[in-house]
């Protein structure tokens, strides 16, 4: 449901409209490429603000409603949410030895490490492979990351601390596929997209779409690859590549589509993608509750399965968002947040990484500033 009333559901449209007058002075003083913002509150989504260019290099080919943004870590929930689908419907159990359904994985001292490990950034395993970027530079599909992945060692034992990894996320797309037969994409296209009725949502893509933004790289260039090479956040390769850790793009309307179906506790407009159960386990703190978390660990970070939770120790949400809050951020300049304390949903889609480290937090009190 979209209206153009902010007070009408429940915000100052005089507070709300510095959403849109900070990101233009931004982008005109040159320090934003491009950006689309959609808020919601009580399940009414706002018109999104569009601000900027989505092509580096073409200053006609500006942001707007439909543009498709590489929303890079914004993944990972999802992909935990497609496990999380095969958990409801009895295939898995949070505590399966992740070896019982990846063949080699228990290489290296790894035979302990359990899906709920993989889910809540507890594994051990690194955050990439060491070989990311020759792996990358070298166009290596998905499966043979999974396959570096089985022959690491752990950095600590599998529910001791707290460290982020896309690996264990990339195995996460290996399971899906070893239960289902069908590959992590196409799976999430199964579950989620086809049936919300998303038809610019996709893990990876096989046909480039002149909607699409493109991604300010710079900073970044020992980890993803400088910018104009064939392997970076812009290339052919990464687009189609489908990586369970960073690779979905999508709109700022249809994320926030999904966003609202975990509002709505798994169902959205009379479509039921996930249980009750399912989002209400996914929501909750698993990372802090592990028996023999470092407390440090415990203090520094809460998470969900897939979904970071909020708190006091972090600004991914901002400075006002309650600590029931729920989302992810991206690389790629991205964040999306949930806050069931307000009933606020928030979508922040920037294609400038350097500029959203400081304008996401920024954005997000002035949502919640603006909360009536």
């Amino acid at each position: 449901m979209m209206n153009q009333d902010p007070e009408a559901i429940g915000f100052s449209s005089a507070r709300l409209d510095r959403v849109g007058q900070l990101l233009s002075s931004t982008h005109e003083a040159g320090d934003l490429m491009g950006a689309a913002v959609q808020v919601t509150c009580h399940g009414v989504a706002l018109d999104p603000i569009c601000v900027g260019r989505r092509r580096l290099a073409d200053e006609g080919a500006r942001v707007e409603a439909d543009t498709i943004f590489l929303v890079a870590s914004i993944t990972k929930p999802l992909a935990a949410g497609a496990v999380a689908k095969l958990i409801e419907q009895g295939d898995l159990s949070l505590d399966d030895r992740v070896a019982d359904v990846i063949p080699g994985f228990e290489a290296a001292d790894k035979e302990n490490v359990r899906i709920r490990h993989l889910m809540t950034h507890t594994s051990g395993l690194p955050d990439q492979i060491p070989e990311n970027r020759a792996y990358r530079e070298a166009h290596r599909p998905l499966s043979d990351f999974v396959a570096r992945t089985c022959e690491l060692p752990l950095a600590f034992e599998a529910g001791t601390k707290v460290s982020y990894q896309s690996s264990g996320i990339n195995v996460l797309g290996a399971i899906v596929e070893r239960i289902t037969g069908t590959a992590l994409p196409e799976y999430l296209d199964e579950i989620f997209f086809t049936p919300l009725g998303l038809r610019d949502t996709s893990l990876g893509i096989q046909s480039r779409s002149e909607r699409e933004s493109d991604v300010v790289i710079a900073g970044e260039g020992l980890t993803y690859g400088g910018a104009g090479t064939d392997y970076d956040w812009n290339s052919d390769y990464w687009r189609g590549l489908g990586a369970p850790w960073g690779g979905l793009l999508t709109t700022v309307g249809e994320m926030t589509r999904l966003m609202l179906m975990f509002r709505a506790n798994g169902e959205l407009d009379g479509v039921r993608c996930l249980s009750e159960a399912t989002v209400r386990t996914m929501v909750t703190d698993h990372a802090s509750a592990l028996p023999d978390l470092d407390p440090t660990d415990h203090a520094r970070q809460r998470w969900g399965l897939g979904w970071r939770l909020g708190g006091r120790n972090t600004s991914t949400y901002g400075d006002l968002t309650s600590d029931d809050t729920y989302g992810h951020g991206g690389a790629t300049g991205t964040v999306a947040w949930h806050d069931p304390a307000k009933d606020v949903t928030c979508v922040i889609f920037t294609n400038d990484p350097d500029a959203a480290s400081w304008l996401r937090p920024r954005i997000s009190n002035i949502v919640m500033g603006a909360v009536l």
